[in-house]
This record gives structure tokens, C-alpha cells and sequence, in this order.
């Protein structure tokens, strides 16, 4: 997915891109997010990028990190 250039921080665009997955059910409850490699690559931007992203994600509850296992979407149903 191509970023703008339009003054939006690019990790404010990965974590929109990502929430709107999460939001449209492309990503489901209980979902694996690809790694930050992957991420990196499909969104052409740099790790810290993604982890600023990751960062906003969680902070709205939308995904947790789980320690050597990867970023898990969160069952918001309850």
C-alpha cells in the first residue's frame, strides 16, 4: 500500500490502514498482524515506523503484543 506524502505521519498511516482492517473484519479477532519485517515491506517504511504504529494500536486496545509471539488482534466483543 502506497503512502502519502501529505504531511500525515507515515506510522499514523500504517495504524490507520491497520485499523481499518481490523475494523472492516479483514482482520479478525484473535488474528496474527504479519511481523514487522512483513509490515515493512508491504508499507515500504522503516521497523521504527512500525513500531510507532504498533504503539497506537495498543494504546486503543485495538491489538497486544504478546513476547516472542507476535502482535495479536484483540476481541473487543465483551
Amino acid at each position: 500500500m502506497p503512502l502519502k506524502n501529505d504531511g500525515t505521519p507515515y506510522y499514523r498511516q500504517v495504524a490507520a490502514d491497520l485499523r481499518a482492517q481490523i475494523e472492516r473484519g479483514t482482520l479478525k479477532p484473535g488474528d496474527k498482524l504479519p511481523s514487522t519485517q512483513q509490515l515493512r515491506d508491504i508499507y515500504g517504511v522503516s521497523g521504527t515506523v512500525i513500531q510507532f504504529a504498533m504503539v497506537e494500536l495498543k494504546a486503543q486496545g485495538l491489538v497486544v503484543g504478546q513476547p516472542g509471539r507476535g502482535v495479536y488482534v484483540t476481541d473487543r466483543s465483551s
